[in-house]
């Protein structure tokens, strides 16, 4: 039987990096996480009509492909606001008061974990683990890690995103 490659779901010139990604590994199942890496960093996030394209073009079950995009805390699939706040929640953090900071942020921003702010400025995410257990309760705002983070710091560094933005 013959394989036909199922086109882009649009035709954004950046759907060519994610082919180039998937041609490079011959479009087999195994490269399925580097492929939604590409689309990640290549749109921002992983909506249903990328998971679909990437499935049909791996000959993956859409199952499978929602998984991987569901299971890994790096992997978004809605826009991500101008600035990331993820608080750890593994075992160290939430013993540690990582929900006092969700619960926090959550308040003052009127955002809930896997949201973003009305105005787009803020994702408020979770994680399983980050494994920087030694520095809990860790928080990653925008791309670093900060550990024994408290609620008052974690709302003072989101504070100056949100003030000194436009």
């Amino acid at each position: 039987m013959h394989f036909t490659k199922p086109s882009p779901p649009s035709d954004d010139k950046r759907w060519r990096i994610v082919e180039a990604t998937m041609r490079r590994h011959g479009y087999d199942s195994h490269a399925l996480i580097e492929t939604l890496h590409s689309v990640q960093q290549t749109f921002g996030y992983l909506d249903t009509e990328a998971l679909r394209y990437v499935a049909k073009s791996l000959r993956v079950p859409l199952s499978k492909v929602y998984g991987a995009a569901t299971f890994y805390h790096f992997f978004t699939l809605k826009p991500q606001g101008e600035h990331t706040c993820v608080v750890c929640m593994g075992t160290a953090c939430y013993i540690k008061g990582a929900p006092n900071i969700v619960a926090a942020v959550s308040e003052k921003y009127q955002v809930k974990p896997g949201e973003t702010t009305a105005d787009g400025k803020l994702s408020l995410l979770t994680a399983r683990c980050l494994g920087s257990c030694g520095l809990a309760p860790a928080v990653v705002f925008d791309g670093e890690v900060a550990g024994k983070v408290t609620p008052e710091e974690a709302l003072e560094r989101i504070g100056r995103w949100m003030n000194h933005d436009s």
